[in-house]
């Protein structure tokens, strides 16, 4: 009988230490029966480490290079160190090592590139560092595993930093290279967030990409499943840094995951959830703290959507309010000059409202961008902002749930629907 694929995506605090890593191949043999795809990301903080180093490379500041790369290093070869005896772990320090090879003669990169090609160039270490580990230690332990290289099947254009899928040939080339390999080894090992382009070069599919690699390969496969193992037991009605009492919600659809996505919430990342909704793969997001609980199940049926309110906070927010100088009614030639001249200063909007004589909308606080809104817009219109607001968005709301976010607070815009209540709020 043919086996049953799973992808499973692991982030980097489930790998972060030797523990962790133990606690995956755990989890891992409570499936020996079915097939995986295995995503994992760069282990622990180890994104933000090379980011340092790379900023380092970009001044070329030598010191600080080496004191970055070396920092990074002693945490993967402790890692190492405690997961394998030496003679046991000879060959996969040979492979750190040569690839930590690759990391210190970075430096040495022609730095006229493109900045962003050099950052997906560099940046890409971490998550080679953390499957070709993880893949060692599924091999020592269970003997049934084979490491593949994501550049290979993921195939993008050269939007570096933020590469675009060529879904056509990234679906030809995973099924050649993944389909023979599922016939010869149970569990596949690969990488997050990285991918690669036609002349070979490494691209990232943006920060927090890996659950979107999970999305593709099972999109391209058609697997039975995906699941994203976190460190909370599942989706939650809040972020709990902001909110206390949290509500796991135990099943949702596709569409509400992709409204929650979009309003700002955290857990599944946006590109994440299309390629599965087209080929109705249903998502878990389950602990791997505690595997066997059941998680949340995110598919194509709509009934639980309205059972829990959600909420989702933005802090850090800045509100523009803009006016032409003449007093003129904004009309759709007004409009479409603000978003033009908004699109320039590259503004990620929010929230928006307009009125006959104002147009109002919120982003996230960049000091650069405050200084480039106003650099567009400041010739043609009398602009006016507010700082450290925040902005909560609530859905399934009801009259209790909306008294109680904006409670001692000062509502300074609001919008609802049906399903959705949106509240920019500053402290009374």
């Amino acid at each position: 009988m043919k086996k049953s694929l799973l992808v499973f995506k692991f982030g980097g605090a489930s790998v972060k230490d030797a523990d962790a890593i133990s606690n995956v191949v755990a989890i891992l043999e409570r499936y020996s029966t079915q097939n995986i795809l295995l995503v994992v990301s760069a282990m622990g903080k180890t994104t933000n480490n090379l980011e340092h180093a790379f900023e380092a490379f970009m001044e070329k500041d030598v010191e600080a290079f080496k004191i970055r790369v070396e920092i990074i290093k002693k945490y993967h070869l402790n890692i190492l160190n405690n997961l394998f005896y030496k003679d046991k772990g000879a060959l996969l320090r040979e492979e750190i090592e040569s690839i930590f090879n690759q990391v210190e003669t970075y430096y040495n990169q022609d730095i006229l590139k493109p900045r962003a090609q050099l950052y997906d160039g560099f940046i890409s270490f971490g998550e080679l560092l953390s499957s070709k580990i993880l893949q060692f230690k599924i091999n020592a332990d269970l003997k049934i595993s084979k490491w593949l290289d994501v550049r290979k099947q993921i195939l993008t254009d050269t939007l570096y930093q933020k590469a675009n899928v060529n879904w056509p040939k990234t679906i030809t080339s995973i099924r050649e290279i993944c389909i023979p390999e599922l016939e010869k080894h149970t569990i596949l090992v690969t990488q997050g967030f990285i991918a690669g382009n036609e002349s070979g070069e490494t691209t990232t599919l943006g920060r927090e990409g890996s659950d979107y690699t999970a999305g593709i390969f099972a999109h391209a496969l058609e697997s039975d499943s995906v699941t994203i193992w976190k460190d909370v037991p599942g989706m939650l009605n809040a972020d709990p840094k902001f909110f206390e009492n949290t509500i796991k919600l135990d099943r949702i659809s596709f569409r509400e995951a992709i409204e929650l996505s979009y309003y700002g919430a955290s857990v599944i990342h946006p590109k994440t959830l299309k390629p599965l909704q087209n080929k109705k793969i249903p998502l878990l997001v389950k602990s791997f703290a505690d595997p066997s609980a059941p998680g949340t199940i995110i598919d194509v049926d709509t009934s639980n959507d309205h059972m829990v309110p959600s909420f989702i906070f933005k802090k850090n927010q800045v509100l523009f309010s803009i006016t032409p100088k003449d007093f003129s009614f904004l009309i759709e030639a007004n409009l479409s000059d603000i978003f033009s001249k908004l699109s320039a200063a590259k503004a990620e909007i929010n929230i928006m409202q307009n009125s006959a004589l104002s147009f109002s909308f919120l982003i996230d606080h960049n000091a650069n961008k405050i200084k480039s809104i106003l650099n567009v817009l400041s010739s043609h219109y009398e602009v006016k902002y507010n700082t450290n607001l925040e902005l909560v968005t609530v859905r399934h709301y009801d009259k209790k749930t909306n008294e109680f976010v904006c409670k001692n607070k000062k509502i300074l815009l609001q919008q609802s629907t049906r399903k959705t209540a949106r509240f920019v709020l500053s402290e009374d």
